[in-house]
């Protein structure tokens, strides 16, 4: 082999060697999320983004399905000793973590970290219970109300629907039902878990008060606010049952044309427009009695049991997540808010907000978009919650004895947690 071969070769060698021990250097972070499809091919060009700014550290991925599935997998995962280092929480349901300790608290992480400044308001407040930062926000949301102009032209409602009132909504569904329900179109989507506070809180109710943690699945008008939800299955037949059981079916059938109205995530509209093209409309929740949606989405939390050095790597990763140039491709490619005040000017932003009608609604809703309670009782409750709302609108259980049963059970738990 010739002088300049030998070169060549121990040059090739030297960083090969190179290579394998920046790798073996590398930090895991072990990161647990809930995004899988669109929404997930665009947390893959995030994480692919922050790795290539810092080589030293690999985020280890894991879709572990939704919110709740987060929740259930967690609590078996820690006694066991098998939790993540980063994970994706939901902004109503890591105060229970963080009451067990489960969290590391970032506060230190954030206050010394340029972001604070950067965040929207209401993006701050949402990582902060009993005064301490445990998540920084990644996927804000509110519900929004989506149709499909396509089914409503065919069911005879030409122009800008009324679609401001629980009577309006009622009335376009039943339009719907009645002139295309032979085609297997209904005409809206049983609501979700999430529309669901939302068409409370249009209703002037809450489920818990977010400054008191109150107990309001009782007051007058939640109760009022469910029955009009379950009339929509039970009674108007305007929805179909299949949402019910399984919330996806709902947004599934939607994405597919054979749904009139959904109210949903804004979260859902990078897949909806997609699905949908030039058929997808967007517009504001209703505002029955008064115009107020419930800040949603999740933030990312790291475990206290993970070693410092995991911990510092994880919080660069979740800075970087909420970073202007991260958070104008997340709301670019799925609809969910922007968190940060400098994502907007950026240019893939800028193009979504000319290109993409609609992508805009949950912003203008933000002024009257609130924080919801974040007590540890309250992923009791949401889980319950479910069970509730199958008995109602499935016309198993009259509304307003559920709903008063549900709120004794609910202050029980509470009280038994010591809340």
């Amino acid at each position: 082999m010739s002088h300049k071969l030998h070169k060549l070769a121990g040059a090739s060698l030297i960083a090969l060697l190179a290579t394998v021990a920046s790798a073996e250097a590398a930090t895991v972070v072990k990161f647990w999320h809930s995004f899988n499809k669109g929404n997930g091919e665009a947390l893959d060009k995030i994480i692919a983004g922050f790795e290539a700014a810092n080589p030293d550290i690999d985020i280890e991925a894991e879709f572990i399905g939704n919110y709740n599935d987060i929740v259930a997998k967690l609590q078996a995962a820690i006694p066991a000793k098998r939790a993540p280092d980063a994970v994706i929480l939901e902004v109503t349901r890591y105060g229970l973590f963080a009451d067990r300790g489960v969290l590391t608290d970032l506060t230190p992480y954030f206050d010394a970290d340029p972001l604070k400044d950067d965040l929207y308001d209401y993006a701050r407040e949402v990582g902060i219970y009993k005064g301490k930062n445990y998540i920084v926000p990644f996927n804000s949301s509110t519900p929004v109300l989506y149709y499909n102009s396509d089914i409503f032209k065919r069911a005879g409602i030409e122009g800008e629907p009324a679609l401001k009132t629980f009577d309006d909504i009622m009335a376009a569904s039943k339009t719907i039902t009645e002139k295309l329900g032979s085609e297997g179109i209904s005409g809206i989507a049983a609501p979700g878990q999430f529309a669901r506070w939302g068409l409370v809180m249009a209703n002037d109710s809450e489920l818990m008060d977010p400054k008191t943690n109150e107990v309001l699945l009782d007051s007058p008008n939640t109760i009022e606010a469910y029955q009009w939800m379950a009339s929509l299955v039970h009674k108007e037949k305007v929805s179909s049952p299949d949402g019910v059981t399984e919330e996806d079916n709902g947004r599934d059938a939607f994405l597919a044309g054979k749904v009139g109205i959904m109210l949903n995530s804004t979260g859902n509209y990078g897949g909806a427009k997609k699905a949908l093209g030039d058929k997808l409309e967007t517009r504001p929740m209703p505002c029955n009695k008064t115009c107020s949606v419930p800040i949603g989405g999740a933030g990312i939390g790291i475990l206290s049991t993970s070693e410092k050095a995991v911990q510092d790597a994880a919080y660069k990763f979740v800075s970087y997540a909420a970073s202007p140039e991260a958070n104008a491709i997340w709301f670019a490619e799925t609809g969910y808010l922007p968190i940060n005040r400098k994502s907007a000017a950026l240019p893939v932003a800028v193009e979504a907000l000319a290109t993409q009608p609609g992508i805009d609604v949950a912003i203008k809703q933000l002024d009257f978009a609130h924080g919801r309670s974040r007590a540890p009782v309250v992923t009791w409750m949401r889980t319950t919650e479910y069970k509730m709302w199958e008995a109602m609108a499935f016309g198993q259980r009259d509304v307003a004895e559920t709903m008063k049963d549900f709120a004794a059970q609910t202050r029980k738990e509470a009280e038994r947690t010591g809340e």
